[in-house]
C-alpha cells in the first residue's frame, strides 16, 4: 500500500471511531430517532443528484437500507441514549464479524472455520465480561443488550451486501441512504412524539448541526467513499485489518473527549473481543500453514 493511501485508510479509521463520540454530541440535543431520520436525509441529499445509481434491483437496495442503516443505527442510537459509553459502542459494535459468520452459514451455504470458532469463542467470553460489569462505569444492560442488536442489523447487511455481489460501495450507500429517512421518521413520531420532534428542531443548538454534518459528510460519504478507493485498489484481506483500529480511536477519544473510565472486567473483556477479532482474520492462515506444515 502506498504512503498516500496507507494515509487515507487512516484518515477513515479516525473518522470511523470519532463517529461515535459525535453521536453522543448529537444525542445530547437531539432524540435518537429523529437523529437517524436528519443524519440520512443529509447523507442521501443532494447525493444522489450527482453518484450514479448501482445496477442493484431496489428490493435488495431496500433490503440493504433496512438492515445496514435504519436497523442497525435505530438500534445504536437507542443504545447510546440509554447507557451506551462511545467507547464500549465502538468495540462491542465490532461483534457484527461474528454475527455476519453466524449468518453466512444459512443465507449464503458459507462454512465455518476452526479458527472462526475460536474466535468467536474467546470475543464471547469478551462480551460477557463487558456484560458482567453493566450498571457500573456509566453501561448499562440495556444499552449493551442494544448495541447487540445493532451489530447483528449490520451483519445482516453485510449478508445481503454479499447476495448483491460486486457493487460501487459509494453509490449503494448515497443510494441506500434513500431509505432510512421515513422510517425513522415514523419511528420518531411513534417513540418520540410530535411534540419532541418539534421542541427538538426549534431549539436545535450549534453542536447538534455539527453533529449531523459530521456524520452524514465525514463518517457516511467520505468514510465509505475512502473505504471504496482502498477496496478498489487493493485485496479486501489487506483493507479489513485497519478496521480493527477503530475500537482503538473510539476508546482512546471517548476517553479523552468525554471522560468515559472503563472498569477492570470491561478492560480485560475489550482485550479479549480484540482477540477474536484478530483469531478471525488471521486464524484461518495460521491454521492453513500448520496444516501443511
Amino acid at each position: 500500500m502506498t504512503p498516500k493511501d496507507l494515509a487515507l485508510a487512516l484518515v477513515v479509521i479516525v473518522a470511523w471511531g470519532l463517529n461515535f463520540v459525535v453521536i453522543k454530541v448529537g444525542l445530547d440535543g437531539l432524540p435518537p430517532m429523529l437523529l437517524g431520520a436528519l443524519r440520512f436525509t443529509l447523507a442521501a441529499l443532494p447525493a444522489v443528484f450527482f453518484v450514479r445509481r448501482p445496477a442493484v434491483p431496489w428490493r435488495w437496495l431496500l433490503a440493504y437500507g433496512m438492515t445496514i442503516s435504519v436497523g442497525q443505527f435505530a438500534f445504536l442510537f437507542y443504545a447510546m441514549s440509554v447507557g451506551m459509553p462511545a467507547g464500549l459502542a465502538s468495540l462491542v459494535l465490532q461483534a457484527q464479524a461474528f454475527f455476519t459468520l453466524l449468518f453466512a452459514v444459512p443465507m449464503l451455504g458459507e462454512r465455518f472455520q476452526p479458527a472462526h470458532l475460536v474466535g468467536l469463542l474467546v470475543a464471547a467470553c469478551g462480551l460477557a465480561l463487558i456484560a458482567a460489569q453493566s450498571g457500573d462505569h456509566a453501561m448499562t444492560l440495556a444499552g449493551f443488550f442494544f448495541t447487540l442488536c445493532a451489530a447483528s442489523m449490520w451483519a445482516m447487511g453485510n449478508v445481503i451486501t454479499r447476495r448483491i455481489g460486486k457493487v460501487n460501495l459509494v453509490g449503494l450507500v448515497v443510494w441506500g441512504s434513500l431509505v432510512p429517512p421515513i422510517p425513522f421518521l415514523l419511528l420518531s413520531l411513534g417513540l418520540e412524539g410530535p411534540a419532541l420532534i418539534a421542541t427538538s428542531l426549534r431549539s436545535i443548538s450549534l453542536d447538534s448541526i455539527l453533529a449531523l454534518v459530521y456524520l452524514a459528510f465525514v463518517a457516511t460519504l467520505l468514510g465509505y467513499g475512502l473505504w471504496s478507493r482502498l477496496l478498489s485498489r487493493y485485496p479486501a484481506n489487506q483493507v479489513a485489518p485497519f478496521s480493527l483500529l477503530v475500537p482503538v480511536v473510539g476508546i482512546s477519544a471517548s476517553s479523552v473527549l468525554l471522560g468515559e473510565r472503563l472498569g477492570p472486567l470491561q478492560y480485560a473483556g475489550a482485550a479479549l473481543v480484540m482477540l477474536g477479532l484478530l483469531v478471525n482474520l488471521y486464524g484461518g492462515r495460521l491454521w492453513g500453514r500448520l496444516r501443511l506444515a
